[in-house]
C-alpha cells in the first residue's frame, strides 16, 4: 500500500473512533460526567497538595523583592557594649554591602477594642525607609510619632485598619499604616527570638519611630532585642555567613533568607499530606464507581465489540473505540482539574495576609502527575470491561447471552435456612466478588477520611492570645481543618455516588433472577431488602477495617503528642456509615423491585 494509502487508512480510523466515541458519549451521559467529575476533582486535589511548597517559595521571593528584604538577619537579646561591638563588626565584614540598624525589637502586648490581647514585636523604625529592609505599605502610610504601623497578616488576625486605634501596654496608638515585610516570618512567628535570646512566642508585628519604640522600652521597663539586617555579596551565601560569624561567647541568632522562606512553611506542614493522600483516595473512589457503571455495560460492549469484528475491525481499532471514550472524558477532567488548582491556589498556599505576590502557575512536573493520575484513572475504569470484550468470539459477543451464575451445591442446604433478603443478598453478592470488595474498599475509604476528620477534631491548637485561649485563633489547626473537611466532603460525596451506582448497577443485571424470585412469592419488599443487604453485606467489613486503618494512616503524619479520639467516637463513624449505607440503597432498591416481572423477563429472552 502507499504512504498515501496508509494516510488515509488512518485518518479514516481515526475519524471512525471519534465519532463513535462522541456518540456513546452522548448516549451514556451520566457515566460522563461521572468520571468528569471525579477525574477533576482528583486532579484539583494533587495538583494542590504537590505544588504548595514552590508557590509558598514564589510568594516570599516576591514579598523579598518589593521590600528589599534582608540576605540575613542578626538578632541578639543580650545588652551592652559587647553586643553594639559585634553588630558593627557585621556590618563592616567583608561579605556585607549593605545594612540597616541596628534598631530595637520590643516586647510587648497589644489590646484591641473588645479586650482582645495578643503578644507583639515592636520595631523601631526610621521614618524615611531606607535602602534595605523596607516595608512595603498596603494601606494607609509609613510610620510618624505617635502612630503605629500594623504588619498585614497581624492586622486581618486581629480585624483592624487604618484609622482603628490599639493600645500597646496600655497607651492607646491609633494605627496609621498596614505594611508587610520579608526580614520577619509570617504571622504569626515575627518575634523570631524570645526574651533575652530565648524561644519565640506567637507574636504579631508592629513597627514605630525609633524614638517611639525607645519610650515604649523606657517607660515599661519591656525587654529589648537588637537586630540588624545585612546584604551579601552573594546571597546564597547567607549560610555560610551564618556559620562563619557566629561568636560563643554571645548569644546571637542568624536568620537567612532562606530560613525564613523556610518558616513560612510551618504553617503549610499538614497541608500537603491532606491533599495528596486525599486525592489519592478520590482516585480510588472514582475508579470504583467509574468501573461500576462500566461493568453495568459490559454486555452492551461486548456486543459492539462483535459487531466492530463483524465488519473487519482489527482489535487495536476495537480497544481504542472502547478506551477512548473514558480517555478523552478523564482527559477534559485533567485540564478542569488544572485550572480549578490554579484558580485555588492563592487561598490554599496563602492562609495568612502576610506575603504579597501572584501564585505562580502549575509546573511542569505537577501538570504530568495530574494527567498521568486522570490516564489511570481512565484505565483502570474501562480496561477489565475493554479485555472482556475483546476476548470474546464474535458469535458469543453477537448472542449478548446473560452469564450463568455457577452452582455450588453445598451452599443449596445452607442457604434454605436463610431468610429471603438475607439470601437473595447473598446470592447476588457471590455472583459478582469482584463488586463486593470494590464495596468494602469504598465503605472502608469513607471511613478513612471521617477518622482522619474525628482525629484531627480532638487535636489541641493553642491559640494566638496571651494565655493560649482561642481569642485569636490558631490559624495552622483552622487551614487544616478546613481542608479535611473539604477532602471529607469530597470522599462522602463520592461515596454516596458509588453507593447508588453499585445498588443500581447491580439491580440491572439481577433484573432476570429477581423476577424469577418474584414469580416464586417473592414480595416487593424482600427484593428491596436483598438488593440492600447485598451492598450492606461487603459494607460490614469495610467499615469494620477503615477504623483501624485510618488509625494507621494518620499515624504516619501526627506529631509524637497527638491526641486520639474516644474508640466509641470511631466506631460510631462505622456504624453512621454503615446506617448511611442501608438509607441510600432503599430507594434504588426499592425501585428495582417493583419492575414488572413480563418485562424484566422479556428483556432477557427478547
Amino acid at each position: 500500500m502507499s504512504a498515501d494509502g496508509k494516510c488515509g487508512s488512518v485518518v479514516g480510523a481515526g475519524v471512525l473512533v471519534v465519532r463513535l466515541v462522541a456518540a456513546d458519549v452522548r448516549r451514556h451521559r451520566a457515566q460522563a460526567v461521572l468520571l468528569l467529575l471525579a477525574v477533576t476533582v482528583a486532579t484539583a486535589t494533587m495538583a494542590l497538595g504537590r505544588s504548595l511548597n514552590g508557590v509558598s517559595d514564589g510568594l516570599y521571593a516576591q514579598t523579598r523583592a518589593a521590600t528589599a528584604g534582608p540576605d540575613v538577619v542578626a538578632l541578639s537579646g543580650d545588652t551592652g557594649r559587647e553586643v553594639t561591638s559585634a553588630l558593627a563588626e557585621l556590618a563592616d565584614a567583608p561579605e556585607v554591602v549593605a545594612h540597616h540598624g541596628p534598631y530595637r525589637v520590643v516586647y510587648a502586648t497589644l489590646t484591641v477594642r473588645g479586650g482582645t490581647s495578643s503578644p507583639v514585636v515592636v520595631q523601631g523604625f526610621a521614618e524615611r525607609p531606607g535602602a534595605l529592609n523596607r516595608p512595603l505599605v498596603t494601606s494607609g502610610h509609613w510610620v510618624r510619632p505617635g502612630g503605629t504601623v500594623l504588619e498585614r497578616g497581624f492586622a486581618t488576625a486581629l480585624g483592624v485598619g487604618v484609622g482603628d486605634r490599639v493600645a500597646i501596654e496600655g497607651r492607646s496608638y491609633p494605627v496609621v499604616g498596614i505594611a508587610v515585610s520579608a526580614a520577619t516570618p509570617i504571622y504569626p512567628w515575627a518575634a523570631q527570638i524570645g526574651p533575652g535570646g530565648g524561644p519565640s512566642d506567637y507574636s504579631g508585628l508592629a513597627w514605630m519611630t525609633r524614638a517611639d519604640a525607645r519610650t515604649l522600652a523606657a517607660s515599661h521597663d519591656l525587654p529589648v532585642t537588637t537586630a540588624i539586617d545585612l546584604r551579601l555579596r552573594d546571597p546564597a551565601g547567607a549560610e555560610t555567613f551564618r556559620h562563619a560569624h557566629g561568636r560563643p561567647s554571645l548569644r546571637l541568632t542568624f536568620h537567612s533568607w532562606q530560613f525564613l522562606a523556610q518558616q513560612d512553611l510551618t504553617i503549610l506542614r499538614n497541608s500537603q499530606p491532606i491533599l495528596v493522600v486525599g486525592s489519592w483516595l478520590l482516585s480510588f473512589l472514582a475508579v470504583t464507581g467509574v468501573a461500576a457503571l462500566a461493568a453495568g455495560r459490559a454486555a452492551e460492549r461486548t456486543r459492539r465489540a462483535g459487531l466492530l469484528k463483524a465488519v473487519g475491525a482489527t482489535p487495536g481499532l476495537i480497544a481504542a473505540v472502547l478506551l477512548t471514550e473514558y480517555l478523552a472524558v478523564a482527559l477534559a477532567g485533567d485540564v478542569l482539574g488544572l485550572v480549578a488548582a490554579r484558580l485555588a491556589m492563592p487561598a490554599v498556599a496563602s492562609p495568612t495576609a502576610s506575603r504579597i505576590g501572584d501564585a505562580a502557575g502549575l509546573s511542569g512536573g505537577v501538570v504530568a502527575a495530574a494527567t498521568v493520575l486522570a490516564v489511570a484513572v481512565a484505565v483502570l475504569s474501562a480496561l477489565r470491561p475493554t479485555l472482556r470484550a475483546l476476548r470474546t468470539a464474535t458469535v458469543t459477543a453477537l448472542a449478548a447471552d446473560v452469564r450463568r451464575p455457577r452452582h455450588r451445591p453445598l451452599l443449596t442446604p445452607l442457604s434454605a435456612l436463610l431468610p429471603t433478603p438475607l439470601l437473595l443478598g447473598l446470592r447476588l453478592t457471590a455472583r459478582r466478588p469482584g463488586r463486593a470488595v470494590l464495596q468494602a474498599c469504598s465503605t472502608a475509604t469513607t471511613v478513612i477520611a471521617l477518622v482522619a476528620l474525628l482525629t484531627l477534631r480532638v487535636q489541641t491548637e493553642r491559640g494566638y492570645g496571651l494565655d493560649g485561649s482561642s481569642a485569636l485563633p490558631n490559624l495552622r489547626g483552622e487551614h487544616d481543618r478546613g481542608l479535611m473537611l473539604a477532602v471529607t466532603v469530597l470522599l462522602v460525596a463520592f461515596a454516596i455516588v458509588n453507593t447508588l451506582t453499585f445498588t443500581w448497577t447491580t439491580a440491572m443485571e439481577a433484573r432476570a433472577n429477581l423476577a424469577i424470585a418474584r414469580a416464586l412469592g417473592a414480595t416487593p419488599a424482600q427484593l428491596a431488602a436483598g438488593l440492600s443487604a447485598a451492598q450492606l453485606l461487603p459494607s460490614l467489613p469495610g467499615a469494620v477495617l477503615g477504623v483501624p486503618l485510618g488509625a494507621g494512616l494518620l499515624s504516619l503524619f501526627a506529631a509524637r503528642n497527638a491526641v486520639e479520639p474516644p474508640a466509641s467516637w470511631l466506631f460510631g463513624a462505622a456504624l453512621v456509615t454503615l446506617l448511611a449505607t442501608a438509607a441510600l440503597t432503599a430507594l434504588p432498591a426499592r425501585l428495582a423491585a417493583r419492575r414488572p416481572v413480563a418485562r424484566a423477563l422479556s428483556a432477557e429472552t427478547g
